[in-house]
């Protein structure tokens, strides 16, 4: 049984590994980027690191990968979070050092091509998860979960539209191959019973939370006068 285990062990994160370095080595091997600049050429592959941090962060969130403790796992999704804020600071930075126009026309919802609306608005949606993230001892947990499954569910649906809509580095292949991983992981998370169940019982905890302090400040106010 411990071998059987192992094996399963084995063979999922393996095929995580390949789910991952696979378009990244196929983006990076590109004859595209035969005579692009380095800026751009870093830019580009940190949008492609940034959608396999994509497929990484579903599998923490949900505890589904093998050999790893829930503290741990939630260590590691906080880690990998921020690696794909930077990955996409990198991505946007990048593009804007080689064409600002282009990156202006986006930012402001002007761009001719598709695709650019919908990497920014998974863009806004990571940095808002970030700060988020930041505010989450000043939030209730019910309400800071349901925000962070809401804004999640952005980002996938942005970013996967946006990769999907560029002629770009990565192959047809490898590039449908892992946003169709990434969305199917999202929605894994995001439709899995237990954390609707976990975010159902924090909020009503939390209102008989709020309920029981308005009784004693009430009470306590009576007694007061």
């Amino acid at each position: 049984m411990i071998g059987v285990r192992r094996v399963r062990s084995a063979l999922i994160w393996t095929a995580l590994a390949v789910a991952v370095g696979v378009p990244v080595v196929v983006a990076a091997t590109s004859p595209l980027l035969a005579w692009r600049d380095p800026i751009y050429i870093v830019a580009g592959l940190a949008g492609v690191v940034a959608l396999a941090l994509l497929l990484i962060q579903p599998l923490l969130a949900g505890g589904y990968l093998p050999g790893l403790r829930v503290r741990l796992g939630r260590r590691l999704h906080a880690w990998v979070g921020a690696g794909l804020v930077a990955a996409v600071v990198v991505h946007v930075a990048g593009l804007w050092l080689t064409s600002p126009p282009d990156v202006v026309d986006a930012l402001l919802f002007d761009s001719p091509t598709p695709f650019s609306a919908w990497g920014v608005v998974a863009m806004w949606a990571v940095f808002a998860t970030a700060l988020l993230a930041v505010l989450r001892g000043r939030l209730r947990l019910a309400v800071w979960r349901l925000c962070h499954m809401i804004l999640a569910v952005v980002i996938v649906v942005g970013t996967v539209v946006h990769a999907m809509l560029i002629d770009g580095t990565m192959g047809i292949v490898s590039k449908a191959a892992l946003c169709g991983l990434v969305t199917v992981a999202a929605a894994r998370v995001v439709l899995d019973p237990r954390l609707l169940a976990d975010i159902r019982r924090m909020a009503s905890q939390s209102g008989r939370r709020a309920r029981r302090t308005a009784v004693m400040n009430g009470a306590s106010r009576g007694d007061g006068a």
